[in-house]
């Protein structure tokens, strides 16, 4: 028994002797259920949030179950395992649909997103790419980016040969030379860099910033939502306090983050995937929200992935994003 047990204990046993009968101080926390990916633009707040206890400070038990994509991740909300879950650009996908509503936002991913070729197989521009295989998981952020980027630099999506899979296994396609390009998200880039040392990054998301900016953040699944926005505004609270932090104490914070969450990765590459996304205050985000800067950002995913999917008849991010809870919440 630590010393802190050690005192709550005695404590306890006190304040037994003299009222038995008096009510319990402590309060029961009230549990969410969060599905999120491991990648600093998206747990980055979550686990720093935890660890300083500003989700406990606000009464809270992150349930947290860990997915591979942003499509896994909606799947478990839409079958009803998850409450909420945080994403990237996927979030500007199943909510359009009516699965689910936004209600808070994380950063941009100004360059998650990254477009790698091989060299060896005579990749050296975005003109090279016209007839080839390029592996990616589609609908997420990696296929936002990608078709944004064919489009600026001239090249029609048709032109090329999307090979759809898991992010793991396109990285791996890449690896063992089976395409000669991979649109990833970081960490992946530093598997590849690894690998493939003649690998060179033709463009990453930067590029289109801030014209097409890819958001990712926060969604609750819809019968969720409406009953539980006490709660949810309690999450709001705890996540400010982290992103607050972190973007006050980025060097302490990723340290914190590599030593207990990111122990396979070095913290080098901790600092390059902080620096892939563009973080606001928690009250820089409120005009972001007031202003719709952010409902355009989503609605520009949203048409991206609305039109590669065929779907004609969906709900705009005016709909189904709603700031109003972050803007009642954040002072």
């Amino acid at each position: 028994m630590d010393r802190r047990q050690f005192l709550t204990t005695t404590a306890g046993v006190a304040l037994g002797a003299f009222a038995t009968s008096a009510p319990a101080i402590a309060q029961a926390k009230t549990k969410i259920r969060v599905g999120y990916l491991h990648t600093v633009a998206v747990d980055g707040q979550i686990w720093t949030g935890m660890d300083q206890g500003f989700f406990d400070k606000q009464g809270l038990d992150l349930e947290l179950r860990q997915f591979n994509t942003g499509l896994e991740i909606f799947q478990a909300l839409i079958g009803g395992s998850l409450d909420v879950l945080a994403t990237g650009a996927v979030l500007s996908n199943f909510p359009a649909r009516n699965q689910g509503k936004v209600f808070l936002i994380n950063d941009i991913e100004v360059a998650t997103a990254q477009l790698w070729v091989r060299a060896d197989q005579g990749i050296k521009t975005f003109a090279d790419l016209k007839g080839k295989r390029i592996a990616t998981a589609t609908g997420t952020t990696a296929h936002v980016f990608l078709d944004k980027a064919l489009r600026a630099n001239k090249i029609d999506p048709k032109d090329v040969e999307l090979l759809n899979q898991s992010m793991p296994a396109a990285v791996t396609s890449f690896i063992s030379g089976a395409v000669p390009a991979v649109a990833l998200w970081v960490p992946f880039n530093i598997t590849v860099r690894d690998k493939v040392p003649g690998a060179v990054k033709l463009a990453d998301a930067s590029a289109f910033y801030p014209q097409a900016a890819i958001v990712g953040g926060w969604a609750a699944a819809n019968d969720y939502y409406e009953p539980n926005k006490e709660t949810l505004a309690k999450l709001i609270k705890g996540w400010a306090e982290a992103n607050d932090y972190i973007i006050g104490n980025s060097k302490e914070a990723m340290e914190a983050l590599q030593k207990a969450h990111y122990s396979q990765t070095p913290l080098s590459d901790i600092n390059e995937q902080f620096k892939a996304q563009k973080m606001f205050s928690s009250r820089d985000w409120k005009r972001l929200y007031s202003d719709a800067t952010v409902t355009n950002w989503l609605q520009q995913s949203t048409d991206f992935f609305m039109a590669n999917a065929g779907v004609k008849d969906f709900t705009p991010a005016s709909k189904y994003f709603d700031p109003s809870l972050y803007l009642q919440t954040i002072a």
